[in-house]
This record gives C-alpha cells, sequence and structure tokens, in this order.
C-alpha cells in the first residue's frame, strides 16, 4: 500500500517536471523567436517627398499584435526617440519633412526586444520648378499654331498641369488644348499675345512652383506703304511694300491683290530668301486703281491679310496758284504765293517762275509757298509754279498764271473812299477819288475786277462815283499816273447779303486802336448784338455791334462779322510794325495832357500857315510884277 502511494506521488511529481520542463522550452522558443521577427517600417505619402509636406512613418510588427510593445526609432542609426506608448499596437511617428534620411524600428518589452526593420530611405527634395518654352522659337504671326511646354524638373509622375494668360487661369476650348504637358493653341490672333505661366498638380501633394512667365508676341497682319502717295497721276512710278514686322529670318513668300483677286506671288517672279519686306513697282495708269493687300506666306502657314491701302490713279496733275492775303500789296507790306496740286499734297518739291524766267531764290519757295517780305515794286509780274517729285522725276503742268501786283508809297497821293469801308452794300454808291498833296495833276482810278484792269466808268478828273453798286465792282482800285505809276491799292467787297462789316481801309500801325462795326442794310432795326470772328474763330461777342481792339501783329488775319441777320464778307486787316514815330505821334501825349498847350499849338499852326500864305503871295506879286517887266 506504501509503496503504491508512493509510486502514485513519484508519478505525478515527474509529471509536473515534465510540464514545468515544458514550459520552460516553450517559453525559450518563443523567447528566441520574437528575438528574431523584423518590423515593417511603412511610410505615407511617398518615400519621396518635398521639404514642408507631412510624413507618417508606421512601425508594423507581424504576429506580435498582442504584446504591449515600445517602439524605438532611429535615422541613420542614430535614435530619434521612444514612444512609450504601451497600448497601442502600431507606432505612427509623424513630422514635417525637412531632412533626407534613413528610418528604422524596432519592437521592445521588459526583457527581450525584436530585430530592426529594414531601413526605408526618406527622399527629401525642395519643390520643382516649372520653366514654359514655345514652339516655334521667334515671333508667332496670326493665324499660326503655338505649342508651349511645362517643363518640371522633377523625377515625380502624374503631374497636372495648369495654365495661366495675363493672372487668368485658361480653359480648354477648340483653340486651346491641354495634352500631358503641352499647350496648343490652334490659329492664333492678336488677343493670344500676353504673358504665359504654368505649374503641375498633383493630388493631396504640393504643386510645383509656378514657373517664370514667358511672352508671347503675336504679329498681326501685314502693312502696305505706298511711295510716293495713295493718289498718284497717270505715268508716275509707284512702289508698294509689304512690311512684315519683326518677321526675323523667314523665307517668306508675299501674296498680293488687288481688288480681292490675286495680282501675283512674289515667289515665281523673284527669289526671296532673307529679305523681310516684299516690293512691287509700276508705273500708274488708270487700270492701277484699287485697293491693294498683301500676307506672307510659308511651308506650313502664313499670315492674315493686310489692311486694304486704296491707290487711285488720276489723269494728270495740275498746279494752281493762290495768293495770300491779297493779290494786291503795297510796297513794305508782306505776301505769299501759294501752289497747290489739286487732290495730292505729299512729296512734292516746286518750282516758280516770273515772266516765265525761273526764280532760284529757294528760301521764299520752300514747301509749296513763295513768300514775298517785303514786298518791292520790281516783284509785279505774272507768277506760275511746276510741282514734281519722285525718282525719276515726275513733273505736273504749270499752273495757270496768276498777277501779283505791288503799288509804290506815296506821302502825296492817297485813295479817298466815301463811305470809308471796304465793304458795300449792293446798290449803294461809291465814291473814289485820287487827293495829291502836291496838287500834280494826272492821277485816274483804276481798277481790276474779274482778272480786267478797267479805268473807272463815271471818270470826272481824278474822281470816279458808281451810283449803284453790284457784285460785279467787287475787286481792287487804285490810282495810277499818266506816266503809269499805280498808288495806293484799295480793296473793295459789294455784298447782297444784309450784313457787312467796317473796318479799316488802311493798314493798321502795332499799338493803335482798330474798331469793326457789323452793319445792316438801312431798317429801322437796331443790331442788338454781333458776333465777331478772325480766322474762323469767335474772338468776341458784342451787344452794341461794335468791336474795339489795341492791335499787334498777331491780329494780322481775316475778318468778319454775323449777327441773326446773316454773315459778312471776310475782310483782310493788315498790321504793320511801329517802325517810326510819326509828328502827331510825338505831339500825341503833350497835347492830351494839357488843352491849353493844345491851344497854343493850334494857333502857332494858324500863325504859320498864314505867313507861308503871305509869303506865297508876295513871291507871286513879285513873279508877276518880274514877267511884266
Amino acid at each position: 500500500m506504501c509503496q503504491c502511494v508512493i509510486y502514485i506521488v513519484l508519478n505525478e511529481w515527474k509529471s509536473f517536471i515534465s510540464v514545468f520542463l515544458l514550459l520552460l522550452v516553450m517559453m525559450s522558443l518563443v523567447h528566441s523567436g520574437l528575438s528574431q521577427v523584423k518590423p515593417v517600417v511603412t511610410v505615407k505619402p511617398d518615400q519621396r517627398v518635398f521639404s514642408g509636406e507631412r510624413v507618417t512613418l508606421t512601425c508594423y510588427i507581424q504576429r506580435g499584435q498582442n504584446i504591449q510593445w515600445r517602439y524605438s526609432w532611429t535615422r541613420d542609426g542614430d535614435t530619434l526617440y521612444n514612444t512609450g506608448n504601451p497600448y497601442i499596437t502600431a507606432a505612427e511617428f509623424s513630422f514635417t519633412a525637412d531632412v533626407s534620411g534613413k528610418y528604422r524600428c524596432r519592437g521592445e518589452r521588459s526583457d527581450t526586444h525584436t530585430d530592426f526593420s529594414d531601413a526605408v530611405t526618406l527622399t527629401v527634395s525642395a519643390l520643382p520648378t516649372s520653366t514654359v518654352t514655345v514652339t516655334p522659337d521667334r515671333p508667332v504671326f496670326t493665324g499660326e499654331t503655338v505649342d508651349l511646354k511645362c517643363v518640371i524638373n522633377s523625377d515625380h509622375s502624374n503631374w497636372r498641369y495648369e495654365w495661366i494668360k495675363d493672372s487668368g487661369k485658361l480653359q480648354t476650348s477648340e483653340r486651346y488644348t491641354v495634352n500631358t504637358h503641352t499647350l496648343s493653341i490652334v490659329k492664333v490672333t492678336e488677343s493670344d499675345q500676353g504673358q504665359y505661366w504654368c505649374k503641375g498638380q498633383r493630388d493631396g501633394r504640393p504643386n510645383s512652383s509656378t514657373s517664370g512667365s514667358v511672352y508671347l508676341s503675336v504679329k498681326g497682319k501685314p502693312a502696305v506703304t505706298v511711295k510716293p502717295d495713295q493718289r498718284v497721276f497717270r505715268g508716275e512710278r509707284v512702289t508698294l511694300t509689304c512690311d512684315i514686322q519683326r518677321g526675323g529670318d523667314i523665307q517668306w513668300r508675299y501674296s498680293w491683290t488687288r481688288d480681292g483677286h490675286t495680282l501675283y506671288n512674289t515667289g515665281y517672279q523673284y527669289q526671296y530668301t532673307t529679305i523681310t519686306t516684299a516690293e512691287i513697282s509700276f508705273t500708274a495708269d488708270v487700270f492701277r486703281s484699287g485697293e491693294y493687300r498683301c500676307r506672307g506666306e510659308r511651308s506650313h502657314t502664313h499670315t492674315d491679310f493686310s489692311d486694304a491701302v486704296t491707290l487711285t490713279v488720276s489723269a494728270e496733275a495740275q498746279a494752281s496758284v493762290r495768293v495770300s492775303p491779297q493779290p494786291w500789296l503795297t510796297e513794305g507790306e508782306s505776301g505769299t504765293l501759294i501752289c497747290e496740286v489739286s487732290g495730292s499734297s505729299t512729296g512734292w518739291t516746286f518750282s516758280w517762275f516770273r515772266d516765265h524766267d525761273h526764280l532760284s531764290d529757294s528760301s521764299r519757295g520752300a514747301g509749296g509757298s513763295y513768300t514775298l517780305s517785303p514786298a518791292a515794286l520790281q516783284h509785279t509780274g505774272v507768277y506760275t509754279c511746276r510741282a514734281e517729285r519722285g525718282r525719276p522725276a515726275y513733273y505736273t503742268h504749270n499752273s495757270s498764271a496768276h498777277t501779283l501786283w505791288i503799288t509804290g508809297v506815296s506821302a502825296s497821293v492817297s485813295l479817298v473812299l466815301k463811305p470809308s469801308r471796304s465793304q458795300h452794300f449792293s446798290s449803294d454808291s461809291l465814291s473814289l477819288s485820287c487827293e495829291d498833296q502836291s496838287n500834280s495833276a494826272g492821277w485816274t482810278v483804276r481798277r481790276y475786277t474779274d482778272k480786267h484792269t478797267h479805268t473807272c466808268a463815271k471818270q470826272t478828273g481824278s474822281s470816279c462815283v458808281i451810283d449803284s453798286l453790284s457784285t460785279s465792282d467787287t475787286g481792287v482800285y487804285w490810282c495810277e499816273s499818266e506816266s503809269g505809276e499805280k498808288r495806293r491799292p484799295r480793296n473793295i467787297t459789294v455784298h447782297d447779303g444784309e450784313v457787312i462789316l467796317e473796318s479799316s481801309v488802311d493798314p493798321v500801325t502795332e499799338g493803335e486802336t482798330l474798331t469793326l462795326h457789323c452793319l445792316h442794310r438801312p431798317t429801322n432795326s437796331p443790331i442788338l448784338s454781333a458776333d465777331f470772328y478772325k480766322d474762323g474763330s469767335l474772338i468776341q461777342n458784342q451787344t452794341t455791334g461794335e468791336m474795339s481792339i489795341t492791335v499787334s501783329k498777331s491780329h494780322e488775319g481775316f475778318y468778319y462779322c454775323k449777327t441773326e441777320r446773316g454773315q459778312s464778307l471776310h475782310s483782310w486787316i493788315s498790321v504793320r510794325v511801329s517802325g517810326q514815330i510819326s509828328v502827331f505821334h510825338i505831339l500825341s501825349f503833350p497835347l492830351a495832357a494839357s488843352p491849353y498847350l493844345l491851344a497854343t499849338v493850334v494857333l502857332l499852326y494858324k500863325c504859320y500857315r498864314a505867313r507861308v500864305s503871305s509869303e506865297d503871295q508876295s513871291q507871286y506879286a513879285v513873279t508877276e510884277e518880274e514877267t511884266s517887266t
């Protein structure tokens, strides 16, 4: 019995020892197996990230899910930190990427640890830059197709590309298409010209930096220039030029049209290889008139057609002469003859002739004007002009003749008008007389009207009276001696209207007061207001119908007035520069300052006249006595 018990006890003890040893072996095996487990490190979003991007590293230990691990991390072999969190089954290490490195992790517990994981390399790069390239790499012309390529200096793929023009995002359309990194613009127009940018985008990841801008220059239509002018004359040599601005070294061909019909392509007639303009030249005739356009062409594209330039070819060029201010001058005054070509004003040079003799004084005839300042008696004559331009020179016909009269100054002879004004109403009467202070005889009133010179019809001695004026009496009147001397020309105009301007018939000296009156035909209605104009511009509005100004040289010009009844004709007011001081001007101030002095001067003047008269009578008596003797 006892042996039996001992046997049972020994058997139980062996079983206990066997179980204990088995547990020890199992625990040893477990510890040995765990020490050989390698964790795995995972990276989000990627092992290649950009500086500033948020990165999460996860240490995952397979088959160790139920063990309360601590996690140890290293970067390039240096311990980073231990999370010390006993409750999580996976360790996450999050940070903002700034430097690259090799990251490892392992699991640890009180009595054991796993092996370190294999290293995971994290590469941190700066944000990728973008650049834009343009094809073709030259100025682009309207109608061409342009490709803009966005190049991002990054190994990353799966970029989406955003395009910006002049600070606005571009949307795809029929003309704007994006294929991976290329923006294509089909048939560019001038509105496509501007600054372009691009940048790369990826979902959930930082974008690339925005590229630098590229300016797309879109050249529009060529321009057609014409020499010598768009208005030419039959027989002139004409050159049309097709100018494609900034065309570089493109080998253009040029197409020309006239009134929409192809003229010719220069590539079929000439070998243009490096020039940037195309010229066509021809001798103008009436069949060459029309609208001309051009465009540049090359193998795969062409520019738009230029705007139309209208070439007008006239039969013949005719020059004409006009005189400003009037064809009658007194020596010392200024006058200008103007040569004009009807229908054209560009590129002409002018030649002047007097009495069919060529005038070589270029300073007087520059720019189509021949100026006489001061006018002299020898300038009187018949003037014509001719214009020329181009190489070879094209000449107009000589202009019709224009007579310019320069009359001498005579202090003793004057043409007196009654009423004393240059404008007169039709049906009014006008008296003209030549008054000679030297009492010499032989002066006659002459006139120039409608290209003819006449003696006044009702001439009585040196006077002429026109009882009823008509518009045919408009002209220039002067005093002429028996020897042909001409003195004191006056310009007379006769108006059929209701309003005339009363102005001085003589030139006004600087500093003097000029008074202008606006007159109506004789009626009972007063003039309530009048507008006064100089050279077409309103200068004053007067309620009295009268205007006064202290004149200077700048006041010289054409004047007229206007009321509710109508408008007067134009009258030229000539202003002389004050060069001499008359006796009257010398005496004017003291005479005005002292009435007594004025009375004294008058008395002295009367005494002087009486004495002269007495001496003349005595001399006459002596002469009579000698004659009778």
